[in-house]
């Protein structure tokens, strides 16, 4: 059995975001923000459902999953493989977009849901080991949760280093799931008795594709590989650049530093033959205060 890489934006969007197996996102939901019992969502309505995208326009798409619980609580669930640039924001803006556009103007405030934000990474973002981080509205005094209608859930793959022997509970299953379905053969035991993973990597799996849906998977993997080759191209010439600009100042230092050496020289031997202080700094160009601050010759 051979599934497709799920962390690729294509692949995430169809395992998670399919109107007919909305029980795969209802699983990962409730196991990533541990909602259990009367908690646990139970339905969602998907608001972008998962349709295979044209490739002409497919780099205008838009890969992101949006639903809204029974409850009315909001999700924006993102697959990120490259760093882009203020991604934080980023991830902000959209949340705050979803919450303030749940109402239009004149309407009642009351009527706004609460919205989480679930980033899933392909590199790390934030300090410390955890692999999931948890970013909340705090009371700086009290650190009660006050202002809770928006939250922030981040992901990193890179932090999340088990093996399949080594995975234990539901969210590190999922997490395994997302970062080596596609290096993997076959459907692990272990996820064999979660009936919402199961499916996912039965979605996953490339039997279950139609040959559109694999050529637009193919089509973005190489654009994905060529972003990360072009990302890695202007990394690298910024290191080259900046390198050379450090050479420059460094040469710069190097002068100036050797230009005030030879003044100072210059300085010394005028005060052992007796010039007055004035002469010195108008012939040298020190400050006249640094001249005087020179030690006077033993006479």
């Amino acid at each position: 059995m051979q599934f497709v890489d799920v962390k690729t934006d294509i692949a995430f969007k169809k395992v998670f975001g399919s109107e007919q197996h909305k029980d795969i996102l209802i699983g990962f939901l409730n196991a990533i923000l541990d909602l259990q019992g009367d908690r646990s969502i139970r339905e969602v309505t998907l608001k972008n459902p998962w349709q295979a995208p044209d490739i002409a326009i497919l780099k205008e798409t838009i890969l992101d999953i949006k639903a809204v619980d029974n409850r009315g609580v909001s999700f924006i669930v993102e697959m990120q493989v490259e760093r882009k640039h203020s991604f934080q924001k980023r991830a902000q803006y959209y949340t705050d977009k979803a919450y303030t556009g749940q109402i239009t103007k004149g309407e009642d405030y009351p009527k706004l849901g609460q919205v989480i934000f679930i980033g899933i990474l392909d590199f790390n973002c934030f300090e410390g080991e955890g692999y999931l981080t948890r970013h909340l509205i705090l009371n700086q005094a009290t650190h009660k949760q006050e202002l809770k209608d928006l939250e922030f859930n981040f992901i990193e793959l890179p932090k999340f280093d088990k093996t399949e022997e080594q995975v234990t509970g539901i969210v590190e299953k999922w997490v395994y799931f997302i970062k080596n379905a596609g290096s993997l053969t076959m459907i692990p035991k272990s996820a064999e008795l979660i009936p919402e993973l199961n499916n996912a990597y039965n979605q996953a799996a490339i039997f279950s594709w139609t040959s559109e849906e694999l050529e637009i998977y193919e089509y973005w993997q190489m654009e994905e590989t060529s972003n990360r080759y072009k990302l890695q191209e202007e990394y690298e010439k910024g290191i080259e650049k900046g390198i050379e600009k450090g050479i420059e100042k460094g040469i710069e230092k190097g002068i100036e530093k050797g230009i005030e050496k030879g003044k100072l020289a210059v300085a010394l031997e005028m005060l052992k033959d007796g010039e007055p202080d004035e002469k010195i700094a108008r012939y040298t160009g020190l400050p006249l205060a640094d001249v005087v601050a020179l030690p006077r010759p033993v006479i």
